[in-house]
């Protein structure tokens, strides 16, 4: 497929999926939002799964490439990964959080959807617990299970999204408290790492 009309694609569809939601969400609403129309769509995606799978996989690509920028230092790493996870895309006012929310309330139902969830996160815990085990070999970071710091960090974080959607709580609270877990359990300083 064309570099072009694939990004077009995705773009129409994150603007259809904030604009309608899920349940609303037609081949036709994401035509609405480019320049295409609903056939040449059909042409490069046989479904609106099939395009829902595809989204999610460059959701999942763009926030992969926001962190491989990867500082040699373990604090700023985690630094970055806070950053890039609290950061919110400057065109966002908070709907494609709920988007994204509506897309993982349909991961039971759609083993696609749950696939690329789970990859995003088995790719979040990998960066915590890849720089938490370099702080510590670098005795930056005092001893801990790298794979515990990470699975409550990124289960700290889709909380923070659920909050976030469904109490209209800042997502900024839930990063207070991550920082605060990371300096007590590994030494970390946000300042250090800056």
């Amino acid at each position: 497929m064309e570099t072009d009309t694939r990004n077009e694609i995705m773009r129409a569809t994150r603007r259809a999926l904030c604009t309608h939601g899920y349940a609303e969400l037609t081949i036709q609403r994401i035509a609405d939002e480019s320049s295409l129309s609903t056939a040449a769509i059909h042409y490069h995606f046989d479904t609106k799964e099939g395009l829902l799978r595809a989204f999610l996989g460059e959701t999942l690509d763009g926030f992969e490439g926001k962190l491989a920028a990867r500082a040699s230092d373990p604090r700023e790493r985690l630094e970055t990964f806070l950053n890039v996870v609290f950061s919110p895309p400057q065109d966002d006012d908070g709907e494609f959080a709920v988007a994204l929310m509506e897309l993982k309330a349909q991961a039971p139902f759609h083993e696609a959807y749950r696939d690329r969830l789970v990859e995003m996160d088995e790719l979040m815990r990998g960066v915590v617990a890849d720089a938490v085990r370099d702080g510590i070999e670098s005795d930056h970071f005092r001893d801990a299970d790298p794979e515990t710091v990470a699975r409550l960090v990124v289960t700290a974080i889709n909380a923070t999204h659920a909050r976030q959607v469904a109490l209209g709580e800042d997502p900024e609270e839930t990063r207070r408290l991550i920082e605060a877990d990371l300096r007590e359990r590994l030494g970390w300083s946000p300042e250090v790492a800056a």
